[in-house]
């Protein structure tokens, strides 16, 4: 007898083949019924016997595509129609989507073959892709998953793509994006007034030469434009850096092989996976000393920013070039991306000597991610493409809401159920790009997912961008203070609720009392948090100046342990480098408090004794001087700093509901990094005693909490030295350590913390 079940399949199952698996699968197993694309998912509907039904059930999660997961499956058994055929159904609009949205995925090997074959219809062809790979996020307009809903809708597809499309044994059946050279998009090289130099292959070839001959040119790819150069000709890197304004920040490379960069970099396994996964990451990987890249492509870091190819058109350009390109996001400091050709005629006209653009519209703009091995793992630093918008899943249901990030490195998240939708990296909200960019996205979410939000979760600092902008939203808006929003973010990036030790570490973020917090220890869950501990408070003269001057921080950690003394300390470093009027004004300022606010920041701290040693009083990008502070760290050196843990009324913090219970005193940490740099130490040892001790101190607090669970979050925490001494020292001492992976530590993964907070506090106390 005929019995029908009824599936809900929800996960990344759309725009991965999971249809044609699907059908495949019932009608090897004899069974009627259909499969459709809705947008809660996709929806199966299967009748024949009941041993073929419960076959079905096993095999769909034990033979699911490769690219695909499956987060819930939910059966019911329904009465049989006495159906006699399988098919793939019409997709169905839902009121309400909650379907994943896949990211864009890397070119698979099997579409790489026919690339390169110089015997297939697609050899050479940049847009190849099928099931299995080639652009989702960058292209969709709306769910259901279908080629009217996106970008692909104006090229309609040849015979021999037809019937690809429609056969069920073809690896591109009902692949949305499928096309070849002769229905599908094309490329164009351009001059800098827009003149067309060549179409198709040609204009490959030409921007080839160009490249070869030293020549900037803008790309456009997947999500956006790339700005290429020969990564080994210095001239040239130093020519897009002025062009660029970008003075010292490293670049991005893009290589042609996995062979290619382990004979410039140092590749572990782990390594060597993420470059070659779908994803296809940017990796920071360690240089060799004899790597053939220009000195100007990462100036003073032992790093390299490394990718390979995401897309056939970058493949064949890396191919026939056969050497590393300079690989950098297309835009002017601050903007976000360029997507469509004619823009970037305007805004990279200063910058790029050729344009080698496409016809494919690209839906919305999406950074390259980056990302770190970290105590072995991966750590994600910037979300964007492979990654978003992938959500994170929770326990329980959250209710309709938004959250709208800081102000640096910007994402928004929605919850929708027991998902949370993290957007891909927007960039600082320091342009008007910028903050069109973050209501674009807001816009395309919350259509995307067809969400109405009760509520919008901002951060607590009322100047932010993102704070104004979300307070327009309503109806209720909830602020969340930056610091819980980072120990949420790596609650739900672990799946722990709390409560917990949460150590939030980053240059700022506001208090609820109004100064400067970035050294924090919170007993916290998602919904609460007190203030535990934070480092000694110090004044920062100038107040954000001293994010781009590091010798101010310096300044501000020896006022509050030299006073006024500091003036005479012509000796050291940071103080020589201010002019004597200079100084005498900044001494002002400290002893009066008058634009010198107070803070805690770690990312300070550590930009304060990179200042000290005498490696960087002024940074050209953000986190520039802690990062050759941990770079300059060379092999394990013995020993500690002294640090005391001292009642938070003896270092100033005024009494309060924030006021801390312990303040981490660091003066005579300073006291013998003075000293040991005044004997000679050098700047390594220094630094590694800076790394362990912070590391003590992070477990000596965990030992006064005494929570079981401790767990590490705030842009400090990209630092893998630190890291992985903190987690070290706190495992030993008997600690359960938590460390950001899929989500960043750094203001990133705000939204995703924000977002689980606000929804915290719409649920009753149980």
């Amino acid at each position: 007898m005929a019995e029908r079940v009824r599936i809900v399949i929800r996960g990344a199952v759309q725009g991965v083949g999971f249809r044609p698996f699907v059908y495949r699968l019932a009608t090897g197993l004899r069974l009627a019924g259909s499969v459709v694309n809705t947008g809660e998912g996709v929806v199966l509907e299967a009748e024949g016997e009941r041993a073929a039904l419960e076959a079905l059930l096993v095999r769909l999660e034990r033979e699911r595509p490769p690219l695909s997961f499956i987060q819930s499956l939910e059966c019911a058994f329904v009465d049989p129609r006495g159906e006699t055929g399988f098919v793939i159904g019409t997709s169905a609009l839902a009121a309400a989507p909650t379907a994943i949205v896949l990211p864009d995925i890397a070119t698979c090997g099997a579409c790489l073959s026919e690339v390169l074959d110089p015997a297939n219809r697609r050899h050479r062809y940049p847009f190849t892709n099928c099931t299995h790979c080639g652009p989702r996020f960058t292209i969709i307009e709306s769910l259901p998953y279908d080629r009217p809903r996106t970008a692909m809708k104006a090229f309609a597809q040849c015979a021999p793509c037809q019937h690809e499309y429609e056969d069920p044994a073809d690896r591109r059946f009902h692949a949305q994006p499928n096309a070849c050279p002769a229905c599908g998009p094309w490329l164009e090289l351009w001059d800098p007034t827009g003149k067309v130099l060549g179409q198709h292959d040609e204009a490959l070839r030409s921007a080839e030469a160009a490249l070869a001959a030293g020549a900037i040119v803008a790309v456009k790819g997947v999500g956006g434009f790339h700005l290429f150069a020969d990564a080994g000709r210095d001239d040239t890197v130093c020519a897009l850096r002025q062009r660029k304004h970008r003075q010292e920040k490293p670049f991005a490379l893009m290589y042609p092989s996995l062979a290619a960069v382990a004979a410039d970099c140092q590749v572990t396994p782990l390594e060597a996976r993420l470059l070659t996964a779908s994803e296809a990451p940017i990796v920071l990987l360690e240089r060799r000393a004899e790597a053939s890249i220009a000195g100007s492509v990462a100036p003073r870091n032992p790093y390299l920013g490394v990718m390979l190819a995401a897309m056939p058109l970058h493949h064949l350009l890396l191919s026939d070039l056969g050497r590393p390109l300079v690989a950098t996001s297309g835009n002017l400091s601050d903007e976000p991306l360029c997507t469509d050709e004619h823009e970037a005629l305007r805004r990279l006209h200063r910058i790029a000597d050729l344009y080698l653009v496409h016809n494919r519209p690209i839906l919305r703009h999406v950074d390259d991610s980056i990302v770190r091995v970290v105590r072995s793992r991966e750590l994600v630093l910037r979300r964007a493409r492979g990654y978003a918008p992938l959500p994170v899943s929770l326990a329980r249901p959250l209710p309709p809401l938004l959250a709208v990030g800081g102000h640096l490195k910007s994402t928004i998240a929605l919850a929708v159920g027991r998902n949370v939708f993290l957007s891909q990296h927007l960039g600082d909200l320091e342009t008007t790009e910028a903050t069109a960019a973050l209501a674009q996205a807001v816009t395309d979410f919350r259509a995307l997912y067809g969400s109405d939000p009760e509520r919008v979760a901002v951060d607590l600092h009322p100047d932010y961008h993102s704070t104004r902008y979300g307070r327009t939203l309503g109806p209720e808006v909830v602020a969340v203070q930056h610091h819980h929003a980072h120990v949420a973010a790596c609650l739900a990036d672990n799946h722990i609720e709390g409560p917990v030790l949460g150590v939030a570490w980053d240059g700022s973020g506001y208090g609820p009392d109004g100064t400067i917090w970035g050294g924090e220890f919170l007993v916290a869950d998602t919904r609460s948090f007190r203030r535990f501990a934070a480092l000694h408070p110090f004044r920062l003269p100038g107040g954000d100046a001293a994010v781009r001057e590091p010798r101010r921080a310096a300044l501000g950690l020896l006022h509050a342990l030299l006073g006024d003394a500091l003036f005479e300390r012509r000796d050291l470093t940071p103080v020589a480098d201010f002019t004597p009027a200079e100084l005498r004004l900044l001494v002002t300022m400290l002893a009066r408090g008058v634009n010198a606010p107070l803070t805690s920041s770690a990312g300070r701290l550590f930009d304060g004794v990179a200042a000290l040693v005498g490696l960087r009083q002024r940074a050209s990008f953000e986190g520039q001087a802690a990062m050759e502070l941990e770079f300059a760290l060379d092999g394990e050196a013995g020993g500690l700093y002294p640090f005391d843990l001292i009642p938070a009324g003896e270092a100033g913090f005024t009494p309060g509901p924030w006021c801390p219970e312990l303040a981490l005193d660091w003066r005579a940490l300073l006291r013998a990094i003075l000293a040991e740099r005044a004997a000679g130490t050098a700047i390594a040892t220094i630094s590694a005693r800076f790394h362990a001790t912070l590391a003590a101190m992070i477990v000596a607090v965990a030992k006064r909490a005494g929570l079981p669970r401790v767990v590490l979050s705030g842009g400090c925490f990209q630092n893998r030295q630190l890291v992985e001494r903190a987690v070290a020292g706190l495992e030993a001492a008997g600690f359960a350590a938590y460390t950001h992976q899929r989500v960043p530590p750094n203001d990133g993964g705000l939204a995703l913390g924000q977002a689980v907070v606000a929804s915290a506090l719409a649920r009753p106390l149980s």
